[in-house]
């Protein structure tokens, strides 16, 4: 049996890069639009808002003490006690045209994360690979960076342009996280409904997309077909991440992005956090290695 409720009723502008930390039992998330930063004790705490100086739009645990901020001037440490930020790698800092998208972390430890522009104008921005303080350019040209994931063993990677709404996918050297070949074709998302946003793959293999436009939350076979969907009840359904202790559910959030005010009446629950309960073997993303 699947049941889909709220889990954060606050509606974000544009909800997106959820985490979850097993270690404090923590789902964080962003509204990237409004520059704020969520936290959620797992599962009925209180929801935290931090304000951020700067667009963001993922978090990566580093340690017990650190996390890691994706931001539109590049990787942040922030100090989870205080809330300071302190740059550790600019990435296109000196572009302020450009933000921030979706971003995870390799098996080893590496990070993928993609820019975008602001605006969403084509072939602006890129996704990046991090690894022990190198960073390097993976894919130029990326018009709306998502659907970074990788297989348990890290020897599979999956990424997206938005924009293209092709699904593809990579061998990776699983030591380091890096791209080995040319990309191929997943899965192809043009004919239908909605567009790829973020993703994320279970301990069996299986691809969870978050499909923008369409309110759903698809499952895709390792061999790229389309298994299950999940209605999610806002149309603008973003990302997705494994919670709870033994990552047996999956958080899902959602925007109002573009939205008038008729709009948003008719997708009222446009923006929130949704828990999906089912049947799941999910798994949680190591530490990023800095």
């Amino acid at each position: 049996m699947t049941t889909v409720s709220v889990l954060c009723d606050i509606a974000c502008h544009l909800g997106e890069g959820p985490t979850y930390d097993p270690a404090s039992n923590t789902l964080f998330w962003f509204d990237i639009r409004e520059k704020k930063l969520l936290e959620k004790r797992m599962p009925d705490g209180d929801v935290t808002v931090h304000d951020l100086p700067f667009m963001a739009s993922a978090l990566a645990v580093i340690d017990d003490r650190r996390q890691l901020i994706v931001g539109e001037t590049g990787l942040h440490v922030r100090d989870v006690e205080t809330g300071a930020l302190t740059l550790h790698t600019p990435v296109e800092a000196d572009n302020a045209r450009t933000r921030s998208n979706d971003s995870r972390v390799h098996p080893c430890g590496a990070l993928w994360f993609g820019t975008m522009s602001k605006t969403e104008e084509k072939g602006a921005g890129a996704i990046y690979w991090y690894f022990r303080g190198e960073v390097r350019t993976l894919y130029p040209g990326i018009g709306i960076p998502n659907s970074i994931c990788f297989s348990g063993d890290g020897r599979i990677a999956y990424f997206t342009d938005t924009a293209v709404n092709l699904l593809m996918r990579v061998a990776c050297d699983p030591s380091t996280g890096l791209p080995m070949g040319e990309p191929a074709v997943f899965h192809d998302q043009r004919r239908d409904i909605g567009g790829i946003d973020g993703s994320v793959v279970d301990a069996e293999g299986v691809l969870w997309n978050a499909r923008w436009g369409a309110g759903s939350l698809d499952a895709y076979s390792p061999d790229g077909k389309r298994i299950r969907s999940v209605a999610i009840p806002a149309r603008q359904s973003s990302c997705p991440a494994f919670v709870g202790p033994t990552a047996d559910r999956i958080a899902v959030t959602s925007a109002w992005q573009g939205y008038d005010d008729a709009a948003r009446r008719r997708d009222p629950e446009a923006g929130k956090t949704f828990l999906v309960e089912l049947p799941v073997k999910g798994r949680f993303d190591p530490p990023v290695a800095l």
